[in-house]
């Protein structure tokens, strides 16, 4: 409810103004019946022509004025519901952004998307209804009563047997299904991880022939989903039969009290269609209402799933030190025996695991060395990098940064300082230029040239229809993987960062475009240092240091020579590649 009431601050007076103006519509609705019997007892009864146009005009006037006010409140309730959501999911997106790379894990992606979706769209529709009818329904409800009262106080007493009745059934419903509509939302949050996690990886279920089985067990949980949603359907199928019932019952009541009291002289005949009306209007309105508590429970439901995830407060607080400036200041000869990057008996632990992903580590980058990283698939190399930009903090240990610890950096500066180059090469739609301006976005077309030539990518580029500006499609699909790779190089080339981190990100280039790519790379380095993680031995070969990884921890860190003398572990990587040492 809170993350509710902040998010409708900007639009108070919208918020005021829906519910006033349908609380004007309900008292125009109140004087019908009023109307109606005058109609019938005076202008019908007594033949009165002038009487029953005039009063046949001013139900016209009434119904064409509530028509007005009615869609007035519903532009004003709608513009209110919108501009919250639209506030919601812009918060929420922000906080997520804000989240490290631990919190996201732990949620997942297809839950932090459902809430952004359609969690958002049921709080939405849930607040305009509610702008609508919390304050008109009850008033119909009650006035309709109270009118009812002033016309006979007999038959009356109908009403004050039917609404505890009609309210009980209502608020019993609601309390059963508001839980309920959580579960169905976290299935639902399980539909939407299987889906994208599918969508992400079909070429690896197509190529394992393993859809058949995806498709079964995305049908199970359709199934587990549809059995939920079957469930709170049927409780809450049970509000409109009940509460037309006790209605339908209370009008039986009405017509059987109001028709002795009309024999008797006692009761017109407008009262009693009078009585009828109150009681219809009741009806309609307690339906409305019925199924405004529905939505409400599955809006409120669906808030605090949002206000879970704005809850989480991110595990990272970052300090005010500019890494420009620390890096800068070195690089003009302030202390040149600073290390660029120093791991100082590093270790981390992902989340609740019982293990530790990396142990021990410890080494010293200089400014300007390139330094390579290679260990077996799960040794922990894009874990050890991950842990310079500070995607993840250290468990134990500490890492610094030019001297400083890593934490000491703000956000921005660290970001764009150290430039990442992940496994997985991920563009963004929109054109090259647009994706190379995530390095930097003021960076002319000469720089970007420069990163692209480094990247080995200019050629492909040039020919392609508008260059620079040529089309990327969502996730760069119009590019093979070798070309997507190499324009996330040059990605982060274009900003300059002083450290430069290429995470195996050359997987899908040939010996021979890779050899140039790391050539050009070194070349224009200047001071920036290096970090290159490959399982290819001659991607490390040439590198200043290399850094031997296995389970975790640092087994061997030297350059090339050494290490085949020195480390079992780098050498039997080199000979699964090349054969014995003597071969090669």
């Amino acid at each position: 409810m809170k993350i509710i009431l902040q998010s409708m601050r900007g639009y108070r007076r919208d918020s005021i103004l829906a519910p006033l103006l349908k609380m004007l519509e309900a008292l125009l609705d109140l004087f019908v019946p009023f109307i109606m019997k005058d109609l019938i007892n005076v202008g019908i009864a007594q033949g009165d022509r002038h009487y029953v146009l005039t009063h046949a005009a001013l139900l016209v006037g009434i119904g064409v004025f509530s028509l007005l006010i009615s869609i007035t409140a519903q532009y004003f309730a709608a513009r209110a519901a919108v501009g919250a959501g639209t506030v919601m999911r812009r918060n929420l997106f922000a906080h997520i952004s804000r989240l490290g790379a631990g919190e996201v894990d732990r949620y997942g992606n297809g839950h932090l998307i459902t809430r952004m979706t359609s969690d958002i769209n049921q709080t939405q529709n849930g607040i305009n209804l509610f702008l609508r009818l919390f304050l008109r329904s009850p008033f119909i409800v009650f006035g309709s009563a109270v009118c009812a009262f002033r016309i006979n106080f007999r038959a009356a007493l109908v009403f004050a047997a039917a609404i505890p009745l009609l309210a009980a059934v209502i608020f019993g419903i609601m309390k059963l299904t508001k839980p309920m509509y959580g579960l169905v939302q976290n299935s639902l949050d399980r539909i939407t991880g299987i889906v994208h996690e599918n969508l992400t990886g079909v070429r690896v279920v197509r190529a394992f022939g393993r859809s058949d089985d995806e498709v079964r067990a995305f049908s199970a949980e359709d199934d587990r989903l549809v059995t939920l949603q079957k469930k709170v359907g049927r409780i809450s199928a049970l509000m409109n039969p009940l509460t037309l019932v006790i209605v339908n019952l209370a009008v039986a009541a009405i017509l059987s009290t109001g028709a002795v009291q009309v024999n008797a002289g006692t009761l017109a005949m407008g009262d009693v269609i009078a009585l009828v009306n109150y009681m219809t209007q009741i009806l309609v309105e307690l339906v409305k209402l019925a199924n405004l508590m529905i939505q409400i429970s599955r809006s409120l439901a669906c808030a605090e799933r949002i206000e879970e995830v704005m809850n989480i407060k991110p595990a990272m607080e970052f300090g005010k030190v500019s890494l420009w400036e620390a890096s800068r200041g070195l690089a003009d000869g302030e202390n040149e025996a600073v290390p660029a990057v120093e791991f100082e008996n590093v270790c981390l632990r992902y989340g609740d695991s019982s293990g530790e992903s990396l142990t021990g580590i410890s080494f010293r980058a200089m400014p300007g060395e390139t330094i390579g990283i290679i260990g077996g698939t799960g040794s922990g190399k894009s874990s050890l990098v991950s842990l310079i930009p500070r995607f993840y903090d250290a468990t134990g240990g500490c890492v610094r940064l030019y001297g400083r610890d890593v934490r000491e950096y703000s956000r921005v500066s660290l970001r764009s300082a150290v430039g990442v180059v992940s496994q997985k090469a991920r563009l963004f739609s929109g054109t090259i230029r647009s994706n190379l301006q995530f390095g930097d976005d003021e960076a002319d077309d000469a720089a970007m040239w420069r990163a692209l030539e480094a990247a080995q990518a200019a050629e492909f580029v040039k020919e392609r229809e508008g260059q620079l500006d040529a089309a990327v499609e969502q996730g760069g699909r119009n590019f093979s993987g070798g070309q997507k790779q190499r324009l996330t190089i040059a990605r982060a080339l274009v900003g300059d960062p002083e450290i430069l981190i290429l995470d195996d990100s050359a997987s899908a280039l040939d010996y021979a475009t890779d050899a140039a790519l790391r050539k050009a790379v070194r070349e224009m380095s200047g001071s920036r240092t290096i970090f290159i993680v490959s399982q290819r031995t001659n991607s490390v070969m040439g590198a200043d240091r290399i850094i031997v990884l296995d389970d975790g921890e640092a087994v061997g860190i030297g350059t090339h020579a050494e290490l085949m003398e020195k480390c079992e572990v780098y050498r039997a990587i080199y000979e699964s590649q090349y054969g014995s040492a003597e071969e090669a």
